[in-house]
């Protein structure tokens, strides 16, 4: 058995900051979850429809593993990525960093783990791994998964060959602090600016503000969408409430970044922006709330007026990030 010594175990709410987390940790930073998920620059908006989807989807972050790159492309961190279409070298990278006492994230279709109860394709899931033994490898994953976990080294194989939507190639990764790390509070303007800048200015309608505004005119109609609303409809909540997105899609997760920086800084801008993120996260949930009694129901009006709700998020964060653009350093 191979086992990386002094790794924090800890699952957090989401995926990619828990494994995050995992490898910081061992390095000896110790950032929050919100800190580490708003330094990624990690919150997005997508409303996500095609004649191939079942269902439309809502997401609310970022693409797979540009947190990751957000995060280490500020100053003291090296990020190193390996991908390749050969499960051996794959094995190999991981192995290499485990042996010379590194934990590793790897990104994987948690379908075939065997740990999941819920077998749903999602090829951008994120673990941590610390350990191996020649029938098991030794994971980190969200606290809602039980946070140190194991599954079969055959099922790993799997879920890091799985080829499809948001997907990578056998993708692995370690961080390293090679260097005087500069404090939170020096990253805070060029990461809260960066991810106003992206929501306001979204390259394609789907996105952003904008991708909430489409929502708000397509989720009323949804019923008409599905031959299965119990299903569909109440997954779609679920999704946003319950996936790994720390509650309200990501948006707990930005509130409380947005209270750590302005407590760090003392600016009101920040305060100003948590303050209506707090006020979009309740609505998010509220809204989360109302898709699944309509799912439930089969009763339109719930509909309606989570659709009401989006116009009004559109609005409150068009407005918050206006104000976190303007952050000065």
């Amino acid at each position: 058995m191979t086992m990386v010594r002094d790794v924090d175990t800890r699952g957090m709410r989401h995926c990619e900051t828990t494994a995050l987390g995992v490898l910081l940790r061992h390095e000896g930073v110790t950032w929050s979850e919100p800190m580490l998920f708003g330094l990624g620059a990690g919150l997005s908006f997508i409303y996500w429809d095609s004649k191939a989807m079942g269902f439309p989807f809502l997401g609310g972050r970022v693409k797979p593993f540009e947190l990751t790159r957000n995060l280490a492309a500020g100053p003291g961190l090296e990020l190193l990525v390996h991908e390749t279409t050969s499960a051996r070298t794959a094995w190999r990278q991981v192995v290499a960093s485990l042996d010379a006492g590194r934990p590793v994230g790897l990104q994987l279709d948690s379908y075939h783990l065997e740990y999941f109860t819920t077998k749903v394709h999602f090829g951008a899931h994120v673990v941590a791994m610390y350990g191996y033994d020649e029938e098991k490898a030794y994971l980190v994953d969200t606290e809602q998964q039980g946070g140190a976990v194991s599954t079969g080294l055959e099922s790993l194989a799997r879920a890091r060959a799985e080829r499809g939507p948001m997907t990578a190639r056998h993708r692995s990764f370690t961080l390293s602090v090679p260097g005087d790390l500069p404090p939170p509070r020096e990253r805070i303007t060029a990461a809260v600016t960066a991810c106003a800048d992206a929501f306001l200015d979204p390259p394609i309608a789907n996105l952003g503000h904008r991708g909430i505004e489409k929502a708000a005119g397509r989720v009323p109609g949804w019923l008409d969408r599905t031959s299965d609303p119990r299903q569909d409809l109440t997954r779609a909540a679920r999704l946003m409430e319950e996936a790994g997105t720390g509650g309200a899609l990501f948006r707990n997760l930005y509130r409380d970044f947005l209270g750590e920086c302005a407590d760090l800084l003392g600016d009101g801008r920040l305060r100003t922006g948590h303050t209506l993120y707090a006020e979009a996260a309740a609505l998010w949930t509220e809204v989360a709330a109302l898709i699944a009694r309509a799912g439930e129901s089969g009763e339109a009006a719930h509909l309606g007026r989570a659709g009401a709700a989006l116009h009004d998020l559109a609005r409150i964060e068009r407005t918050a990030m206006e104000e976190l653009r303007l952050l000065e350093p």
